[in-house]
Parts: structure tokens; C-alpha cells; sequence
């Protein structure tokens, strides 16, 4: 399997006859970026709140150059809400909150609701001790344009795309037992999104002024992330994400009135174009996590942007409650 190849070089030796460590006698919360690709039990559901704080802390350029840039935060949260229709299939929701604090601008009017997405899992493999074949499910994501995006009175205020987003994407999880017993869970993700062209109106997420109208044609965006997890003992465990993102440009096509688009009167329209170009990043995710039980754990993780083209630098702090009942 492709998991495996990927991880050969950093579990030699290991193997499930040699191992000091049983899967019971580990705990885990998950890193902080990749979802499992192991289905709820039929009846299960599971809650995991984050909580992040995104710093920009400059912008790379096409070449991948950093340059410093005033620093913007974003104060955000992002839930997980999951319940397992059957052993099989796992369903749920992504509710999203932010409230956005933009350099010498106005902040936020107040927090927001950002875009909600629809998931929906099915489990392909299921992972067995004794064999090698790892968890991989499929997992369909519609994401809604819940959240505003224009005709803002403060930029801050923007926390949506406005846009349906179909997602595909191919979860999978395997775990590897190190040369000193202890449990490797690894995991790759890649997800492929589609968005659907938005109507744009005045001051928008899109840098779209006043006067303002025409429509955003979205980019795709292609993710992998590879993460693992190594079990110290039971209740605490090192993390890491390491993540790569590649993103179409996300292109805008209108007119341009003269004057404010509150305004009755104004030059004739003109016509206003613009293209963000393709952009590229690799990030990087260390986490802690400490398990209270097996289905209760707490993580505390940063989300690292430094390395990419035409694309913003970003820290981003972020903690995290997983509870499964």
C-alpha cells in the first residue's frame, strides 16, 4: 500500500509479532490537521472542537521569496461533529466561527458564522491486528456558503466563500510498531476540492472595492497531508502533520461603477478584472496530545506556512477537545 511505501524507510524492523505494545495500551486524540480514516462504530459520535489563532507573519512570492507583511490575525473555531449511521458510515457537520483583526483596519464587527460543511464517510478497508492492510475510507465533503462574503461594510466582516465547494477526498491509516515496541499510527490524506463561480457585490472576501458587481470564479485546491503519532506512553503522544497544499487561481470578472454602489449617480461602468495566480504551500504541524481516557484527549498543536509561492506565511496556534461517546 502507498501508506506503507511511504513509511518503509522509518519502520524497518518493526513488525506486529515483535511488539511490546498492545493497540488497547495506547490512546490517542489524532494530529492536528489530518481526519481519521477509521469509521465510527454504528450509535458512536464524536465532538472535537478547535480553537486557533492564525498570524500572518509575511508573504512569499511566486519565486518563494518571504517578504515581511503587517501582521493580520484570524481568531477562529472549527468543530467536528460525527456520528457513525453504521460500522461502516460516518456522517456529520463542520460548524465555523472567526472574528478577524486586520492591521490598521476595523476589526470585526462582531464574531461571525463562517461557511458549514456536510461530510460523509464510507470505510473501504478496515484496519485488523495480524494484517497489512491499513483503514481507508472515501469521504465526500459539500460545504455551504453559510458564512457573509459581500457587500461588507468592514472587510473584516467576510468569513465565507459564498460558494458551493464539492470535496473528494481519500482517508487512510495504518499503524507500525517501532524497534523499542512502541505504537507509530500514521495517516495520509488527499483531498481534491471543486467550487462552484459566486455572484459578487461591492466590498468583498475577493478585494472587490465599492461598485463592485460581477462574479468569482474559485480555484481548485489539491491537499495532501501526511501525518504521525507516536505513542510515549498512554496517555501522551507527539504528533506531526506535514501538509501540502496546491491552489488554482481564483479568478474575478465584472464592471466597476464610477462612484459608490450607494450612490445613485456616477461615471459609466467600467470593467474590472482580476486573477490571485496559482499558489503553492508546505506547512508544518507539531502537536502534543495528552489522553485522559480513550475517548477523551486534549491536543496543542501550531500549524507552520513557511515554505511556498504566492502564498501568505502564517503561524497558527490551536487547541483542541476530542471526546467520543
Amino acid at each position: 500500500m502507498v501508506l506503507r511505501a511511504c513509511l518503509a524507510c522509518v519502520v524497518l524492523g518493526a513488525g506486529v509479532a515483535h511488539a511490546d505494545q498492545s493497540r488497547d495500551e495506547a490512546w490517542w486524540t489524532g494530529p492536528m490537521l489530518a481526519p481519521n480514516a477509521a469509521t465510527l462504530p454504528a450509535g458512536h459520535a464524536l465532538i472535537e472542537p478547535y480553537l486557533f489563532n492564525e498570524v500572518t507573519v509575511g508573504r512569499l512570492d511566486t519565486n518563494g521569496v518571504h517578504h515581511s507583511a503587517p501582521q493580520e490575525q484570524e481568531l477562529g473555531s472549527l468543530t467536528y461533529i460525527l456520528y457513525g449511521v453504521t460500522d461502516l458510515t460516518t456522517v456529520g457537520m463542520l460548524p465555523r466561527f472567526g472574528y478577524n483583526v486586520p492591521p490598521g483596519e476595523p476589526s470585526s464587527s462582531g464574531v461571525g458564522i463562517g461557511d458549514l460543511t456536510l461530510q460523509a464517510g464510507y470505510g473501504v478497508l478496515q484496519y485488523r491486528d495480524g494484517h497489512y492492510t491499513p483503514a481507508v475510507s472515501l469521504v465526500v465533503q459539500e460545504t455551504l456558503p453559510t458564512g457573509r462574503y459581500e457587500r461588507l461594510e468592514r472587510a473584516s466582516d467576510g468569513l465565507g466563500a459564498g460558494a458551493y465547494a464539492t470535496t473528494l477526498a481519500v482517508y487512510s491509516q495504518d499503524y507500525f510498531w517501532m524497534p523499542n515496541g512502541r505504537i507509530l499510527r500514521a495517516r495520509l490524506d488527499v483531498t481534491y476540492a471543486l467550487s462552484s463561480s459566486v455572484s459578487v457585490d461591492d466590498q468583498s472576501v475577493y478585494d472587490t472595492p465599492y461598485g463592485f458587481s460581477g462574479r468569482a470564479y474559485p480555484g481548485d485546491v489539491f491537499t495532501a497531508d501526511a501525518a504521525g503519532e507516536y505513542s510515549v506512553t498512554r496517555n501522551w503522544v507527539l504528533a506531526l502533520d506535514v501538509i501540502y497544499q496546491h491552489s488554482d487561481s481564483t479568478r474575478v470578472s465584472g464592471s466597476l461603477s464610477g462612484g459608490s454602489a450607494r450612490s445613485a449617480a456616477g461615471p459609466a461602468a467600467s470593467v474590472y478584472q482580476s486573477a490571485t495566480g496559482s499558489s503553492s504551500s508546505l506547512g508544518f504541524a507539531p502537536a502534543i496530545e495528552y489522553n485522559f481516557s480513550s475517548t477523551v484527549g486534549v491536543l496543542l498543536g501550531v500549524r507552520i506556512i513557511e515554505v511556498g509561492c504566492n502564498t501568505v506565511a502564517t503561524i497558527t496556534p490551536a487547541i483542541a477537545l476530542n471526546m467520543v461517546f
